[in-house]
C-alpha cells in the first residue's frame, strides 16, 4: 500500500501545476499588493488560462516589460465556458506544463471563473496552487468591524429593483436574526440604485459597510447605520464596491 501511494504521488507532480494567479484590483500600482514571489511565479509560465486575453496580456506585461506574449499560450475561460472546451488545458497540465489561471480583478475562482478548472485539475490528480494576492471580499470584510466568524458571500443581487429589494430585506432578517454577515456586490453603473434601495427599504439601526475602491490611492471604507447612511452625501458611480450588511 506504501509503494501505490508513493508512486501515486510521483504521478501527481510529474504533471504540471496549475497556479491561480491573483492579479489588481484596478491601478498602477501592483508591487503594493502582488507579492514579489508571485510575480515571479506569474512571469515563469507560458500557458494561461484567462477571463480576457487582453487583459491578462497587459498584466503580464506589467509585471516584466520583456515578458515574451508571442511565446506564450491563452485560453480563455469565462463564466459560461463548457467543461468540453476546458480538455485542452488539462491536456497541457497532463503534458507537464505549468497553468496559470487569470482573471479580471482579484483572486481567482471567487466571484470570477475558475472554479471548473480547479475541479478538474482535483479530479485528474493535478496539483492546484493558490497564490496570495488581493480579495476584495475579505478585504471588505477585514475593514468592516462587522462579524468575521459567520458571514455569507451572495454575489451579485437581482438587477430587477422588486427582486432586489425583497433579496435585501432577506438579507437583513437573516444578519438581524442568526447576526451571521451578509456580503455581496454588484456592477459600478448599479451601485447607486442598490445603495438608495438600502436606505430607503431597510431598518434605521442595521450597519451597513460600503467598501469601495480598494487597495487603491481613493480607497473608502465605511461602517455606518443606514440612518447615517441615509444622512450622508454618497456617489459610487463608477466606483467598485462591496456591501456588507450587519447587525453588532
Amino acid at each position: 500500500m506504501e509503494e501505490n501511494n508513493a508512486t501515486s504521488t510521483l504521478k501527481t507532480y510529474e504533471m504540471g501545476t496549475l497556479y491561480l494567479i491573483p492579479t489588481t484590483l484596478g491601478g498602477e500600482g501592483f508591487p503594493n499588493v502582488i507579492p514579489q514571489g508571485v510575480q515571479d511565479i506569474a512571469i515563469s509560465l507560458r500557458h494561461f488560462a484567462v477571463e480576457e486575453v487582453k487583459t491578462a496580456r497587459r498584466y503580464l506585461r506589467k509585471l516584466d516589460r520583456t515578458f515574451p506574449i508571442d511565446d506564450s499560450e491563452f485560453f480563455e475561460v469565462k463564466k459560461n465556458t463548457p467543461s468540453f472546451e476546458l480538455t485542452p488545458i488539462l491536456k497541457v497540465l497532463q503534458a507537464g506544463h505549468n497553468v496559470g489561471i487569470i482573471s479580471e480583478a482579484g483572486c481567482p475562482g471567487i466571484a470570477d471563473p475558475g472554479a471548473d478548472l480547479v475541479a478538474l485539475a482535483h479530479k485528474n490528480n493535478i496539483r492546484v496552487k493558490p497564490l496570495t494576492g488581493p480579495s476584495s471580499i475579505l478585504l471588505a470584510l477585514i475593514g468592516s468591524g462587522l462579524n468575521g466568524q459567520n458571514f455569507i458571500f451572495h454575489g451579485y443581487l437581482p438587477k430587477d429593483k422588486k427582486e432586489r429589494v425583497r433579496k435585501l430585506k432577506d438579507l437583513e432578517m437573516e444578519a438581524r436574526k442568526s447576526k451571521q454577515t451578509q456580503i455581496f456586490m454588484d456592477t459600478p453603473f448599479r451601485s447607486n440604485h442598490v445603495v438608495d434601495d438600502m436606505v430607503n427599504e431597510l431598518l434605521d439601526d442595521t450597519l451597513l459597510c460600503i467598501a469601495s475602491q480598494l487597495t487603491l490611492e481613493d480607497e473608502d471604507i465605511r461602517t455606518m447605520t443606514i440612518k447615517k447612511w441615509r444622512e450622508s452625501a454618497y456617489d459610487l458611480s463608477k466606483r467598485p464596491a462591496i456591501f456588507i450588511i450587519g447587525k453588532i
